[in-house]
């Protein structure tokens, strides 16, 4: 009996290593839909058990402010994606901003096998998958959460 219970706890514990999200923390490259050439750099960071995404390059427009959000702050240093939590093999519940629009929305994230992240903003079942590219740019270091406030 107590062999059958240490095999089913073993097994237990296995599925659920298989079933853990790698991590997704590093900096990430970003490219622009409509011109495919590199946008931004995001650094995704863990604060309290929660991920959040910080830009820290911009490659165009190093001065570009975010729309609809209070104080319009520049892009470059805003946290576009805050409060996502591991589930499963994915991170979710939290939120991504799209700067430019100003648009807030859900979003779900999870590394592709081959080591690229998918990022998905969506509203209810509708949204829109960015694949986001692993760099060798060193993170930064202390970065503390600054959600950002529609106005």
């Amino acid at each position: 009996m107590r062999k059958t219970l240490r095999v089913v706890l073993a097994l237990m514990l296995m599925s659920a290593l298989v079933q853990a999200a790698e991590d997704i923390s590093g900096v990430w490259r970003t490219v622009d839909d409509e011109t495919n050439e590199p946008k931004s750099l995001v650094q995704i960071y863990k604060h309290q058990d929660k991920y959040f995404g910080r830009v820290i390059k911009l490659f165009k427009n190093p001065d570009a402010t975010a729309k609809d959000i209070k104080g319009s702050p520049k892009i470059l240093g805003l946290d576009v994606i805050w409060n996502m939590a591991e589930d499963g093999k994915e991170f979710s519940g939290g939120k991504i901003l799209d700067p430019k629009k100003g648009k807030i929305y859900s979003c779900v994230i999870w590394k592709k096998e081959d080591g690229n992240l998918n990022v998905r903003g969506k509203i209810g079942p509708f949204g829109r998958s960015q694949t986001w590219f692993p760099t060798t740019e060193p993170p930064l270091s202390g970065l503390t959460p600054q959600i950002p406030e529609k106005e």
